[in-house]
């Protein structure tokens, strides 16, 4: 049956036919082996063609030169033994349906001078970026000869390896930087008018057009505004397009804005608290100025906005990346008519984050993504269907209970709020962050459709627990506040829970002390200092909140200028005591004697959770394996053994019960574990 639903309309790009409007668009999730698309990479991406994605591109900035060394796990397009990886991964992308493509680039001052080869980085002028914090030297001619043919070589490469297209990186890079007024101060040849700045540019797109031929794809993503004083503007950026198209460009991805600090990339990769689609509007006006098709993505997080955009002649291609990396079967879902059980994109860009923080990509509640060699998207029937009791509505809870039912199991699921959501409800209290409350919804519903038997309002003790006459046995039963700080006066102040839930509403003078260095802290500050107090936040760490990366942070940081918050480093809380009506804060430091005081109304410490465990040692005894686990087993995501000659049950605990941690450990601990049950 034909759809006629405007994301499922093929499209024709050059000789390419599309099967749908849908794309992923380039993006590097760190996944490469030794700069080598190999099983990890490939199975990410062959994932969402078999999930329905009309094409994916790979390669978010893939290199073409050795002074371009990878900032973030970049592929190394320059080495002639990645062509049979891209093969592979091409055949895969193919036989399941959708096109491939990938980004080419040299990376400019994006990187780091103390990697890879510990080559010079090279730039039109010589300006650091301040999120890269290199310094680069000013590109002689002979390096952009160099240069021009290795772009060129990297096209051939992946023409070789049978990709559909290529897409060259015009935004942040080597090669806008030269047409932007912002990033080129050189008096030579090619500095000044457009036209001279343009003029390296156009080599590399004049090269690789001819490297690969007419009947090849090549696009460009570019900024079409810069959207500072001295940057790139939309007038001159369509007609530096206009150069390119006629050099053989063959279609334009839009971006809005520059990339060089954290600031500026957050604005160019919202997060969750910003306006969906926000440069939408703007795209569309370029596609009615351009003659070659359009694709755009950013903040483009729901399916009915992507409709939208395609139905209203915005964009020809919708690019919606994040909420692939969520769901990479969203369009399969769409086609089926499940629109209402596409996990949703929450916005919290710690797929972004978790790259700097611990290595590569990884959404916030999706943890089968990235990890296809050893887990399921979709759960198949178990061999046997056994009967689970899990306790806790958390995230671990929800995901196990979730996992548990897809496979067929009988579960009842115990909480003793009359809600569920666990940490993340109180995180989503923050007005910003208040989509996060999308990953308890969404497992709630799936729960649901597969028959999980929810009670709320329910205190499982043992013996309400064993009632069940359970198989299984899942303790989700989360952590409680740990607000020590070693010091004397511990007695005297609060946690962020007593913030975030509402159970007091600190006024005033508040210090809040951060001894985690994770969210949570900063969202008690940002609601404390919302509604008025005056709010200093001080931590023992030398920057503030080191777990918290650089796409969330900076709307952190703007409410606290805005909200005039003071922050303090290297200050360790060592002692509270009262003084009149109000408190008496001491800090000390790790790095001197000095101590010093503050006086305030009010003390909120955020320290982690201790696990709520009380209910897990009390089944211990009771259980078949006596709460341990299997790690072999675990890792390999194969069926915990059964072992021991008392006890009915097999007892597991996961997420904040076992420690404090965060929403995707919760998540992990709960799929891997249950995807063997």
């Amino acid at each position: 049956m034909t759809s006629h639903d405007p994301l499922l309309q093929p499209f024709r790009l050059k000789h390419l036919t599309l099967r749908n409007r849908v794309v992923s668009t380039s993006h590097e999730p760190a996944y490469a082996e030794d700069g080598m698309p190999k099983d990890r990479y490939r199975l990410y991406h062959r994932e969402k063609a078999v999930g329905g994605v009309g094409l994916t591109m790979i390669g978010g900035s893939a290199v073409v030169s050795p002074d371009s060394p990878p900032a973030f796990g970049n592929l190394l397009l320059y080495r002639d033994d990645i062509v049979p990886w891209l093969q592979r991964l091409a055949d895969d992308v193919h036989e399941a349906g959708a096109a491939v493509m990938c980004q080419v680039t040299h990376l400019g001052r994006r990187t780091s001078n103390f990697t890879g080869d510990w080559l010079p980085l090279v730039y039109p002028s010589p300006l650091r970026e301040p999120a890269h914090r290199s310094f680069p030297k000013v590109a002689e001619t002979w390096d952009l000869d160099r240069i021009v043919a290795d772009y060129a070589a990297a096209a051939q490469r992946c023409r070789a390896a049978g990709l559909d297209g290529i897409e060259l990186q015009s935004y942040g890079h080597l090669f806008d930087a030269f047409h932007s007024p912002a990033t080129n101060r050189r008096e030579d040849e090619l500095g000044g008018s457009l036209e001279a700045r343009t003029a390296f540019p156009r080599r590399v797109v004049q090269a690789v057009r001819a490297a690969v031929g007419p009947d090849f794809v090549v696009g460009l993503r570019m900024s079409m505004d810069e959207d500072s004083a001295d940057g790139l503007g939309r007038a001159e950026a369509l007609v530096a397009l206009e150069q390119y198209v006629g050099d053989g460009i063959d279609f334009l991805s839009v971006i809005r804005g520059t990339i060089e600090t954290d600031a500026t990339l957050a604005r160019v990769i919202p997060s969750m608290g910003t306006p969906s689609a926000p440069f939408l509007d703007f795209t569309g006006e370029v596609r009615r100025a351009v003659r070659v098709p359009v694709m755009h993505a950013s903040r483009i997080s729901d399916v009915a906005t992507a409709r939208y955009a395609v139905r209203e002649g915005l964009v020809d291609l919708v690019g919606m990346t994040r909420p692939q990396m969520a769901d990479p079967h969203l369009v399969a879902k769409v086609a089926a008519g499940e629109e209402d059980r596409i996990r949703p994109c929450v916005g919290a860009n710690y797929c972004l984050d978790a790259i700097y923080q611990s290595g590569d990509a990884k959404c916030v509640h999706n943890a089968a993504t990235g990890r296809e060699q050893t887990l399921l998207h979709i759960q198949p029937l178990a061999a046997r269907r056994r009967r689970a009791v899990v306790v806790g509505a958390g995230p671990a809870g929800l995901e196990a209970a979730r996992v548990l039912g897809e496979r067929g199991h009988e579960v009842v699921l115990m909480e003793a709020a009359d809600h569920p959501g666990g940490q993340v409800r109180l995180a989503s209290a923050s007005a910003r962050r208040r989509d996060l409350i999308g990953i308890v919804d969404w497992r709630v519903s799936e729960a649901k459709h597969h028959g999980v038997d929810l009670r709320y309002g329910t205190w499982a003790d043992a013996a309400t627990v064993l009632a069940e006459e359970p198989d299984v046995v899942v303790v989700a039963t989360g952590g409680l506040p740990n607000p020590t700080f070693g010091g004397e006066g511990e007695h005297l102040v609060l946690d962020t829970w007593d913030v975030m839930s509402g159970a007091v509403h600190p006024q005033g003078r508040v210090l809040v002390y951060d001894d985690h260095g994770a969210e949570p802290a900063l969202d008690a500050a940002e609601l404390l200092a919302v509604r008025g107090a005056e709010v200093e936040l001080v931590t023992p760490e030398r920057m503030l909140a080191p777990d918290v990366g650089s796409m969330n942070s900076p709307a952190y940081l703007r409410a606290f200028a805005e909200h005039d918050v003071t922050l303090t480093l290297a200050r360790r809380l060592v002692g509270v005591r009262r003084d009149g009506g109000g408190l008496v804060a001491r800090l000390g430091s790790d790095y001197t004697d000095l101590v010093v005081e503050r006086r305030v109304d009010h003390v909120v410490v955020e320290h982690g959770t201790l696990p709520n465990d009380e209910l897990y040692h009390e089944l211990v005894p009771l259980s078949s394996n006596g709460g341990a686990v299997d790690h072999p087993a675990l890792l390999a995501v194969r069926p915990q053994p059964v072992a021991g000659a008392h006890g009915s049950f097999q007892l597991f605990r996961i997420g904040d019960a076992v420690t404090s941690r965060n929403i995707h450990a919760a998540v992990y601990d709960a799929l891997r574990l249950c995807s063997a049950v």
